[in-house]
């Protein structure tokens, strides 16, 4: 069995045997007499554990390549305090703060003996060895044999650049080139606090027996664990990885949970690594309380792009959302998407996305996602410096209870064509726009839409310093539709045929900005009048697709047309007014916007009731942030009823805390105070939770809640009672640089066919290095 230590894994392996090599270079004394002057200061001798690897960094002097370089291929140069050479015994001995290099290979050593009768090379005292990548191997003794390319390390420690340690007792490398190490241990955590004295490593591996097989490039461990905290959690038999920074295929960290649905679950992801280019993960899903389920992913990257396809496939038993009997419905159930962007030139450019489900509860059931709607997405774009051209299309799969998938759109194409005059038009910048859209229903409304539009825009300053945006748009729509009657609201379905419109406004904006001191910092007072002018528009006839779920708020309540799409044009004039106030200093902001329009026709509202444009007067709407440096940020956004001042609607933001002790609120709540609604936003009350409290260095506490809290009178066919949890979830953390470890507890409070309300439990535990 084979594990993946790594998506990104180890360098190359250590060359401090590969230098051993060089050495060999040393032919004659006459080269060992081409010493330089002394290049480091002498350093203590390293303190050893017996028995066990040491990951600590000794009290070596850096490496460095400062000896003198030799330009001949069979010669090193080197340093020395020493240089002894006996005829007789044909000795050549070289001590004191020996620094030797050949190319970009650089050693340090108290002292080297080379025995020209036995061939013998020893290297003894803090040897530290550097090699062209940066990683340092640190041993108290190197022995080479005759051959002079294989030999023995004693004590070795391998700092890799990236900071991981690679500690055994003993090296040896053989005359193939391969490397065996006994005794070894192998972090990427740091073995220092900030204050730089020695600590344990969150988790380390060590094993028996550490092989470099340098035929297949790889390393594999034998009688290898894990260690976290200093004790032997987890057995890794088999385990092996390349020896670069390629990943490699194997075995990946396993998942762990417990819930009401599947009951205990265990996830082994393999990963197989197909190319460089491109890699395959494939995960067995065992259950305790359902079928086994088999994940799978492919990635790829291409010389235009990238893509990634996912899937879940399982056979296995589904209760249905009306509750029948499930034995009758065994099936298979999975699910499969895919995304992914392609760009063929600097203009031209591909993105997709696709999700689709076998039923409308399997991702619940399996903890996948929590969507209500699975949307497929294909955009082809050309980007230029004065124009703009988009082909898209889209499709989407329900997955909410009483929704019909035969209602969903389909909509392809979309094309939408925009291009920017380069020079200004009497002043002002003038833009041209053609769109066009199809959307099909499999068991309801088809429309298609095309229309052909130009706007004019100008700003400038006056004299007292007004900025004034004025706007000119016209436009002309086709409209054909058929199979109307299937739309369930009237307001939305126009008549069948052929329709055609014109629309053209005009709008004048005007913002007056007042700036000046205000307790200890500055404030800017900027009030704001805006006038919208349109012919009656034939609206009703025209089917609506894009303009649905209307509700004024601060975000449109000055846009020229406030309907969130094309098929609706707010017709008549309007004046909307409304003051912005800015103040901020040093760490501090605060921001806010409150206003309100007032329509001056008495033309009936196209706007349905509950959505604050039904009166000629609009209720007030308005927003306020409050920031304070990193560690405060608060947002209220509301809507009050023009007459009583009665809230209409309520959001409530804040983000509180730092990174590692914070705390996530939040509130909404719509009333728009009507019985019957025509329009798809429902009154709601919601309230959330969440954060984190650190309660110990590394270790940290966190959860959340969503509570509903709407009533009878919000919504009259809902049975809540005003203080409904929908889900809620705590846990505790330890997260370091080098290791992430979690258990959460989460519980669910309603049942969507077979994915039952209840507990469920998880494990995560995250290696840097090893595995995802």
């Amino acid at each position: 069995m084979s594990w993946a230590l790594f998506r990104q894994a180890h360098r190359s392996p250590p060359l401090w045997l590969a230098t051993a090599s060089g050495f060999a270079l040393l032919a004659s004394p006459a080269a060992a007499q081409q010493a330089g002057e002394q290049q480091a200061a002498e350093s203590p001798p390293r303190q050893e554990i017996a028995g066990e690897p040491d990951l600590q960094t000794p009290d070596v002097a850096p490496v460095t390549a400062d000896a003198p370089a030799v330009a001949a291929e069979n010669q090193i140069g080197f340093a020395a305090d020493n240089l002894n050479y006996d005829g007789d015994s044909e000795v050549v001995v070289a001590e004191g703060s020996v620094a030797m290099n050949r190319e970009a290979i650089s050693m340090r050593a108290d002292k080297v003996t080379w025995n020209r009768k036995t061939g013998q090379v020893f290297a003894e005292g803090n040897v530290a060895i550097k090699s062209p990548e940066g990683d340092t191997a640190y041993g108290d003794r190197i022995e080479l044999t005759d051959s002079l390319r294989d030999g023995v390390v004693e004590n070795l420690l391998v700092v890799l650049d990236n900071g991981s340690r690679l500690a055994a007792i003993k090296g040896t490398r053989f005359e193939n080139g391969n490397i065996e190490l006994e005794n070894a241990a192998y972090t990427p955590c740091p073995v220092e606090d900030a204050e730089g004295c020695p600590k344990n490593p969150s988790w380390q591996i060590r094993a028996v027996r550490v092989t470099y097989d340098r035929a297949k490039n790889k390393i594999r461990y034998k009688g290898a664990r894990v260690e976290i905290f200093g004790l032997p959690l987890i057995p890794l038999p088999g385990l092996s990885h390349p020896a670069n920074s390629e990943a490699g295929s194997g075995i990946l960290v396993p998942e762990i949970r417990l819930d009401r649905s599947n009951g205990f679950e265990v996830a082994v992801p393999y990963y197989l690594r197909l190319a460089a280019d491109r890699d395959i993960t494939i995960t067995p899903h065992l259950y305790t309380g359902a079928a086994p389920m088999l994940e799978g992913e492919f990635r790829a990257l291409t010389d235009i792009g990238s893509f990634r396809i996912n899937g879940y496939a399982t056979y296995g038993s589904l209760v249905p959302l009306t509750g029948e009997d499930p034995d009758s419905r065994k099936r298979f159930r999975g699910y499969l998407e895919s995304a992914g962007k392609f760009q063929f030139d600097p203009r031209w450019s591909l993105s997709y996305s696709g999700r689709i489900a076998t039923d409308r509860t399997f991702m619940r059931r399996y903890d996948i996602s929590r969507d209500d709607r699975l949307r497929s997405t294909f955009e082809l774009e050309r980007i230029g410096g004065n124009a703009y051209l988009s082909i898209a299309g889209w499709a989407t799969q329900t997955l909410r209870r009483n929704d019909e998938q035969g209602q969903q759109p389909i909509a392809l194409p979309i094309i939408d064509y925009r291009q920017r005059l380069a020079d200004p038009w009497l002043g002002g910048q003038f833009e041209l726009q053609l769109n066009t859209l199809a959307i099909g229903r499999t068991a309801g409304q088809d429309t298609q839409r095309a229309f052909a539009g130009a706007r004019w825009d100008l700003r400038g300053l006056t004299r007292l310093g007004q900025e004034v945006t004025l706007t000119a748009l016209v436009r002309g729509d086709v409209y054909h539709s058929d199979e109307n009657l299937l739309t369930a609201i009237p307001g939305y379905r126009g008549k069948s045929g052929w329709q055609a419109r014109g629309i053209a406004a005009v709008a004048a904006d005007m913002r007056w900005p007042f700036v000046g001191e205000f307790a200890g910092g500055t404030q800017t007072l900027t009030p704001r009048v805006q006038i919208v002018a349109t012919p009656p528009i034939k609206n009703l006839d025209i089917p609506n697709e894009d303009s649905r779920a209307f509700d004024l708020e601060d975000s449109n309540l000055f846009a020229i047309n406030r309907f969130n799409g094309y098929d609706r044009f707010e017709d008549g004039a309007r004046i909307t007014y409304g003051v912005e106030w800015n103040y901020s200093r040093p760490g501090f902001n605060i921001s806010s916007v409150v206003g309100q329009s007032y329509r001056l026709s008495d033309k009936p509202s196209l706007f349905p009731d509950g959505t604050g444009l039904t009166d000629r007067t609009s209720d007030v709407v308005g927003r306020t942030t409050i920031a304070y440096r990193d560690f405060l940020r608060l947002t209220h956004r509301y809507r009050l009823d023009k007459d009583s001042f009665a809230i209409r609607r309520n959001e409530f933001d804040a983000t509180i805390g730092s990174r590692s002790t914070y705390a996530v609120l939040g509130y909404s709540r719509l009333n728009r105070d009507i019985l019957l609604l025509g329009e798809d936003l429902q009154d709601r009350s919601e309230a959330r939770v969440g954060g984190r409290v650190a309660v110990a260095r590394n270790w940290s506490v966190f959860g959340s809640a969503i509570v509903d809290l709407t009533q009878q009178s919000d919504d009259p066919l809902s049975s809540a009672d005003g203080f409904e949890p929908i889900r809620h979830r705590l846990g505790v953390a330890y997260d370091d640089d080098c290791l992430s470890i979690a258990l959460t507890w989460r519980r669910d409070y309603a049942d969507t066919g077979d994915a039952k309300r209840g507990n469920s439990f998880s494990f995560r535990i995250a290696f840097r290095n090893l595995g995802f």
